[in-house]
């Protein structure tokens, strides 16, 4: 056999660091809490188009002078192409800001859209999003029950939860704007996370039946080692697309593309150090994954 990886025999200097970077994470969340855009605050989304390539701090400045210091300025698509965010409830702001940015703008600029979400919308939106990620962690709570055993789901909705807690946690402590794209990307390293944690524990099921003197931690080890190769070339081809996202992708896409990084990054940590882990806890055995037998019927009639 290969030269196997003694990845267990650091779990406890790992779950350390898992404590610490959760706590970290959930004291940012209830302290500074998270950074909503105007997807869940509700406010105004103006789209300018500029006849040359626009100085975005020089655009920031002459809001300031009209009196929008807050709005959020980034580039959509083109150099020329701009779009405003502001925070409010009036739904005439966005047509009242463009008015007063042309007022003291030198550049000619024209308005291509303007959109307003309402407070209660924004809201509305939030608490789907939450739901919408609470029902996904259920149902992959069921599903790893059913296809592999409870101590697998258990593992499983443990280290989502982590990677979901960590991501939140990067967000809230840098103040990085928090919006419906980013809730997608949180979505979709759950479902990441949990491929990577599958693949490790179909393997350590497969060895519980070919490693018959291999104990639980010396199962783990081999397994994770078998597949290492694999979650590696998967994790590293995942971040190559994303850091190119980070790259290229443009200040919309920022966020997007931030929180996949480390939802990536911390989904393949905690499929060995969390998920695994917890296995060892839980003292997984070899019967644990026999069926139970169904005792047969005994006809007792004369």
């Amino acid at each position: 056999m290969k030269r196997v990886i003694n990845f267990m025999g650091i779990r406890h200097a790992a779950f350390a660091v898992t404590v610490l970077l959760t706590l970290v994470s959930l004291g940012s969340l209830a302290v500074k809490g998270l950074n909503f855009g105007l997807d869940f605050t509700g406010g105004a989304l103006i789209e300018l188009n500029y006849e040359q390539p626009a100085d975005l701090a020089k655009v920031r400045g002459q809001l300031a002078e009209a009196g929008y210091g807050d709005a959020l300025v980034q580039h959509f698509g083109a150099t020329t192409d701009v779009v405003v965010r502001l925070q409010g409830d009036d739904p005439q702001l966005g047509n009242r800001l463009a008015a007063d940015l042309d007022k003291v703008s030198a550049e000619q600029f024209s308005v291509k859209r303007v959109e307003f979400v309402g407070p209660a919308v924004g809201e509305e939106l939030r608490d789907q999003g939450g739901l919408g990620m609470l029902l996904a962690l259920g149902g992959i709570l069921i599903y790893v029950a059913f296809r592999f055993q409870w101590k697998f789901g258990f593992g499983a909705i443990v280290s989502l939860i982590h990677d979901v807690i960590v991501t939140l946690g990067v967000f809230s402590f840098f103040q990085i704007p928090f919006d419906l794209t980013v809730l997608a990307a949180v979505l979709a390293l759950i479902g990441y996370s949990l491929n990577d944690t599958i693949v490790v524990f179909d393997r350590i099921r497969e060895n519980f039946r070919v490693l018959r003197k291999a104990d639980l931690i010396e199962n783990i080890n081999i397994s994770t080692t078998q597949t290492l190769l694999r979650t590696l070339a998967t994790s590293i081809s995942t971040l190559l697309a994303v850091v190119a996202l980070m790259v290229f992708g443009g200040e919309n896409l920022w966020g997007f593309s931030l929180a996949l990084f480390i939802g990536v990054t911390a989904g393949t940590y905690s499929s060995v150090y969390i998920a695994s882990i917890l296995l060892i806890w839980l003292k997984l055995t070899r019967e644990d994954l026999i069926p139970p037998v169904e005792a047969e019927e005994v006809d007792d009639r004369p």
